[in-house]
């Protein structure tokens, strides 16, 4: 992700701000343009961005104005009373329940960052309004004494159980289940790479070369979902796989595989977009410094790029008494994995 200035005064701010701390500007985030901009209050519901040549006119959207959850701006002449990221939700928690909408805050927070990442890298969306049966909408729904719900996607509907957003109780699925690593926006990412797969591989070129190497999609779901939380994972796992949860089915190696690149690419993006390279007195250590400045680097200079930031990020975090925030290995057919996730996300936006 880029970094971002509050448009009045200059100040650095971050993604989520909605006001600035130095000007106490009204900040907000403009989808179309992919900016954060100052607003000065014009009348009643209209806010005017304080943008270069822009000076448009724009509203918030209603979980912005009325419930503070939310960042995003509409242009005033818009009939949607929410913006674009909260016009995907359809289902929310009870508010009026304890904690409930801190979670539900949370999760927004992690899916406009997410589909800030989906529009960097060009990828198309298909609301349910434009696809009323594969569509993408997210649920956002608790777990009852009579329904359990379960975190996952059926044909672009997303389903997150809130209780992800509950970092004490999501510390203790990650440490029962041994996992390296669990967090909320990791959950969107990997299920997003489901919606995908039906868009961008199912029934197209690309289906060979991912059987290939992810194998075959084909072999029968539950089955191989018992199996592996009978038996486990492989002890040899790392050798091709992200996760050891990756080893479950090849659907699950493929959305682990696309979270994981989308990882790496916002990360890569806002090392860069700070100015951050990894330039290390020993020549003969693996330097990060991205001569490139592309816009749309290469994977060889994004894997370039990541496998000195990740060590760099793993020793400050010790440094600091913390756990390392990139508890992560790549194998060689991990790699190639990633690549191909590249490639066929490459190959869509070339297509536009």
């Amino acid at each position: 992700m880029k970094t971002f200035h509050c448009t009045a005064c200059g100040h650095l701010i971050f993604f989520e701000n909605v006001q600035c701390e130095r000007c106490g500007m009204l900040l907000g985030f403009i989808p179309e343009s992919g900016e954060m901009s100052a607003f000065v209050k014009e009348s009643a519901g209209r806010w005017r961005a304080q943008l270069t040549g822009d000076g448009a006119l724009y509203r918030p959207c209603h979980n912005y104005a009325v419930e503070k959850v939310c960042n995003w701006m509409i242009p005033v002449e818009s009939d949607n009373r929410f913006c674009q990221s909260c016009r995907l939700t359809s289902v929310i928690p009870n508010l009026r329940a304890r904690r409930r909408k801190g979670y539900w805050s949370r999760m927004e927070a992690a899916k406009r960052r997410l589909l800030y990442t989906l529009a960097v890298l060009g990828l198309r969306i298909e609301t349910r309004e434009q696809n009323p049966e594969t569509g993408l909408q997210f649920e956002f729904r608790e777990s009852l004494r009579d329904s359990k719900v379960t975190t996952g996607h059926d044909n672009g509907l997303i389903t997150m159980n809130i209780a992800e957003a509950d970092d004490l109780r999501r510390e203790r699925v990650r440490i029962a289940l041994g996992e390296p690593y669990r967090t909320l926006l990791g959950h969107f990412r990997h299920e997003i790479g489901h919606y995908y797969f039906d868009r961008l591989v199912a029934g197209t070129k690309h289906l060979r070369t991912f059987r290939a190497l992810f194998g075959d999609e084909r072999i029968d779901y539950r089955d191989a979902l018992k199996t592996h939380y009978r038996n486990g994972a492989p002890a040899d796992w790392g050798k091709a796989h992200v996760s050891a949860y990756a080893t479950m089915h090849p659907w699950e190696d493929w959305a682990e595989t696309w979270a994981h690149y989308l990882h790496m690419v916002d990360t890569v993006g806002t090392a860069r977009a700070c100015g951050i390279s990894i330039d290390p007195e020993n020549l003969s250590e693996p330097d990060a410094v991205d001569r490139a400045k592309s816009s749309s680097p290469s994977f060889d200079e994004l894997i370039k790029q990541w496998c000195p930031l990740t060590y760099a990020m793993n020793s400050l975090n010790r440094s600091l008494g913390m756990p390392d925030p990139y508890p992560f290995t790549l194998a060689p057919v991990a790699v190639q994995k990633l690549e191909f996730v590249h490639r066929v996300i490459d190959a869509q936006r070339t297509a536009v």
